[in-house]
């Protein structure tokens, strides 16, 4: 396998990825808005108002809907940030595999156009 071909697959493993990184991502919001609306519905249906920490709400006391409902926030919360981290390393990754091969195909040209040169040089001389 050659360098460029190297580079050519590591790229699209970097876009795939990529895309698990942004797929991570919506299921993290996925969650977070589900764990959101857990704690809204089951402290409404207490007829009581949640408390906020800054803009999540949470129940207070133990109760099943309400631990439910903080840990999807909490791993919604998480899965989100992780995506988001994970997809920008794979978009770095992707663009330096993009600029190596460009290199390796730039340089290959270079090299082919030479050969064609020195070919074209050789049959002139032989005419």
């Amino acid at each position: 396998m050659s360098f460029r071909d190297y580079l050519h697959e590591k790229a699209e493993e970097s876009r795939h990825n990529e895309m698990s990184a942004y797929l991570m991502f919506l299921a993290g919001a996925v969650f977070f808005v589900g764990g959101i609306l857990e704690t809204l519905s089951l402290t409404l249906s207490l007829n009581k108002l949640p408390e906020w920490f800054l803009f999540i709400p949470y129940y207070p006391e133990l109760v099943a809907g309400a631990i439910l409902g903080l840990s999807l926030i909490i791993c919604g919360l998480a899965l989100m940030v992780l995506g988001i981290a994970a997809g920008l390393s794979y978009s770095r990754d992707r663009s330096w595999y993009m600029k190596e091969l460009q290199k390796a195909c730039s340089l290959e040209e270079a090299m082919m156009s030479k050969q064609a040169l020195k070919n074209a040089n050789k049959k002139k001389r032989k005419s």
